[in-house]
């Protein structure tokens, strides 16, 4: 499994990959070698418990995933121009999990990509060309997307905001501008629509056209933030009112990981409607594939502005083998019910964390989709920063993955694949609780 020694490994990577290119773990970062349901093991076979990848959504090498992309890869590769079961037999059964009016599929090799097209259509659709996004957003790495993420652009090295992108503030109950301890959760949401209201009335009074509004349906890198009931539904109706086209970004949040829906989106409102939904990562269980969900007007006008599209591997035939494979495990293995049962286990423990140790300042997420706010102090729950670093190492060395994330990199992020179980959850708990213990006992010393 291991071709080289890890110093040579990492001797190769500095001298040939970018030192931009960002690493897990940047001190001593790890070598992983092989990887097998929620574990990962490293080059000396250390077995650590995954709860950083969104991405093998379905558990490492999954067998079944597996099979079908070996046995696919040995029959055809080829690009999409060609007519193929794989593809529409899965735009058939993706659609059947999204609301009735998305039903034409655009596939690609990546969320960014998608996203990335989105704009694409919206922009020749509407004939305007501004954006709005949410704050701390992340909505890929190319170019355009770069432009309205602000978690990129408002970054100390970014190129700040563009005068076509319009920022809307996060509707974030624990640190956003109005809070869960002043308003009641409709108040919340209310406040919250009210303050991008504001920001489209003042686009349109200095002239500017939006054409589309991004949301990532639970905000991930901003900190995994899940907003307050119905916020996405009174948006989507008020710009789609007018005719401002909406997307649901469910890279990170689609498939079950929120437990008791498919899509992020429908944790808001089970009869929410976006024009646009992206989905990747988690559909390929790592294999590079995404796709872009739109209704059909909205593809059809786009089409009759005279633009054909083509992406030479979005579609080809082994990535739909392995997006079948994983709606076929996520189906048969019903894992829905798993991250239902073991989340809700997880969460309360969690809570009774929350209340014994000073350090957790808010415990929030759905399934496993979970953020671990860190602070120093309950009462002005400023960020505590280093001691999340501290934790995180201390995870680490107990062969625990965990990441860090949010505006002041505070948040522990729990995302395991969906085949994470009940004695793994216990693990992390009870991992988490004694370290948390041994650091107090320590700041006693």
């Amino acid at each position: 499994m291991e071709k080289l020694p890890k110093e040579e490994t990492v001797s190769l990577r500095n001298k040939h990959v970018a030192s931009c290119v960002e690493l897990f773990f940047i001190d001593d970062p790890l070598k992983i070698v092989r990887g097998s349901g929620q574990y990962m093991f490293d080059e000396a076979g250390n077995k650590y418990l995954d709860c950083i990848n969104n991405v093998a959504h379905v558990g490492h090498c999954h067998p079944h995933v597996v099979k079908c992309a070996s046995e696919q890869m040995s029959l055809l590769e080829t690009n999409s121009r060609f007519l193929h079961d794989n593809l529409v037999i899965y735009g058939k059964r993706i659609t059947q999990y999204m609301p009735k009016e998305l039903k034409i599929c655009f596939f690609t090799n990546s969320g960014s990509e998608s996203n990335d097209l989105a704009l694409r259509i919206a922009r020749k659709v509407t004939g305007n060309y501004d954006v709005l996004v949410l704050d701390h957003a992340y909505h890929g790495h190319l170019t355009s997307l770069v432009s309205i993420s602000p978690y990129k652009f408002a970054h100390p090295s970014g190129d700040g905001k563009k005068q076509w992108v319009h920022v809307v503030p996060v509707p974030d109950s624990y640190r956003g501008k109005y809070r869960s301890t002043e308003y009641s959760e409709d108040q919340l949401s209310d406040l919250y629509f009210q303050e991008m209201v504001k920001v489209v009335e003042e686009a349109e009074k200095n002239g500017r056209k939006i054409c589309l509004f991004y949301a990532e349906s639970l905000q991930s890198c901003g900190g995994q933030i899940v907003y307050p009931k119905d916020y996405l539904k009174k948006c989507y109706q008020y710009l789609q009112s007018k005719g401002i086209l909406c997307l649901a970004d469910e890279v990170q949040s689609g498939f079950f990981r929120t437990g008791s829906h498919m899509w992020g989106f429908q944790t808001q409102s089970e009869d929410i409607v976006p024009d646009f939904v992206t989905i990747g990562k988690s559909m390929g269980n790592g294999h590079p594939v995404s796709c872009l969900i739109t209704k059909k007007s909205i593809a059809q006008k786009f089409g009759e502005k005279g633009l054909k599209y083509f992406n030479t591997y979005g579609g080809n035939p082994v990535s739909m083998a392995c997006a079948n494979a994983v709606l076929d495990v996520i189906e048969s293995e019903n894992l829905q019910k798993q991250v239902i049962e073991v989340s809700k286990f997880m969460l309360d423990e969690l809570e009774k964390l929350k209340q014994k140790h000073e350090i957790i300042g808010d415990i929030r997420g759905y399934g496993f989709f979970i953020g671990i706010d860190l602070v120093k102090s309950k009462k002005t729950r400023e960020p505590a920063i280093e001691l999340a670093r501290i934790v995180l190492k201390l995870m680490l060395n107990a062969f625990i993955l965990l990441s860090l994330d949010g505006p002041y990199s505070n948040v522990l992020k729990i995302k395991p694949p969906l085949c994470f179980n009940q004695e793994n959850a216990e693990h992390l708990i009870t991992t988490f609780d004694k370290i948390l213990c041994d650091l107090k006992l320590k700041a006693r010393l």
